[in-house]
């Protein structure tokens, strides 16, 4: 089965094993999803992931976050350039997730990157998710 759309299959597996608590979620790996897993990362939503070569496509393992309490750190991650309906910013017209409290997924020249990236390095592109 080929999948269509990864990006959509990875931020759906990320917010369905939020819901129910998971601490650990297998996605198909790709170089995209590796892109936004690093974002992710770095930006301190997940604590870690790994790809793991299973003689296939390999599959990214990613490691969810919760704050002392039990609540999940991603609260919503939502798609929004699609295959059908690509969404491209400049620079400066990148969105700001709830007043700089959340991130933009930015796919760029230069890599994947989060909006606070693009703006340092002054680059826009396609406009992957936001998360919050």
């Amino acid at each position: 089965m080929s999948l269509s759309d990864p990006i959509a299959d990875m931020l759906t597996r990320i917010r369905n094993a939020v819901r129910i608590n998971k601490s650990e979620v297998n996605i198909k790996a790709s170089n995209i999803c590796e892109g936004i897993a690093s974002v992710l990362k770095k930006e301190g939503y997940i604590e870690d992931f790994d790809r793991i070569d299973d003689g296939k496509q390999g599959i990214l393992r990613v490691t969810l976050k919760y704050d002392q309490i039990g609540q999940p750190i991603i609260n919503e991650i939502i798609r929004i350039s699609k295959p059908g309906c690509r969404i491209y910013s400049s620079v400066d017209k990148l969105p700001h997730v709830l007043a700089g409290m959340g991130i933009v997924v930015v796919s760029t020249s230069k890599g994947v990157m989060s909006d606070k990236s693009c703006r340092e390095a002054n680059v826009g592109g396609e406009i992957l998710c936001t998360v919050s």
